[in-house]
């Protein structure tokens, strides 16, 4: 009779302890510096990040010119103020802006977030929680285009020869 009492609680702190290990791989970016030596270190390592095989690689071209722009907005303020504590109160608010929409781009685009999601196995009905990073999900959606792709030439190339 005990062991039919615990066995869903031990099931239960299974399963958080799997979503804490889950949670804490995640490190979430962020764009914030308090002088201006820091935040040039800080644009530099973005804007590298952002290139091929960057962990922000997945950044489309519309918010790269975002967080450029914002980097840009950044980088006015410390070269005016040099340090976020000699900012005046409307500078420290567009700054905050500028670092919120930077990080909010930048947490989406993340290859390294991880993207849980649930699907029945072939053959069950059971559902099973399979999470993937960006980074995976962004190749194996790339491969399938690639896939599509080919076989569209193919269909082409033998609706030709007939």
């Amino acid at each position: 009779m005990k062991v039919k009492f615990w066995s869903p609680l031990m099931a239960a702190a299974v399963i958080l302890l799997q979503v804490a290990s889950v949670q804490a791989k995640e490190a979430k970016p962020d764009v914030k510096a308090n002088t201006k030596d820091e935040f040039a270190a800080v644009a530099d390592h973005v804007r590298q990040q952002m290139g091929p095989g960057g962990r922000f690689e997945f950044v489309d071209k519309t918010e790269h010119e975002m967080v450029d722009r914002d980097l840009t907005n950044m980088q006015s303020l410390y070269d005016k103020f040099g340090t976020v504590d000699a900012m005046d109160q409307a500078s420290k608010v567009q700054l905050y802006n500028n670092q919120s929409e930077v990080n909010a781009i930048l947490t989406k685009k993340d290859a390294d977030r991880e993207i849980c999601e649930q699907v029945k196995p072939m053959g069950s009905n059971i559902p099973k929680t399979v999470c993937r990073t960006n980074r995976q999900v962004q190749e194996d959606n790339g491969a399938a285009q690639r896939y599509m792709q080919d076989m569209k030439q193919v269909q082409t190339l033998k609706g030709s020869k007939g």
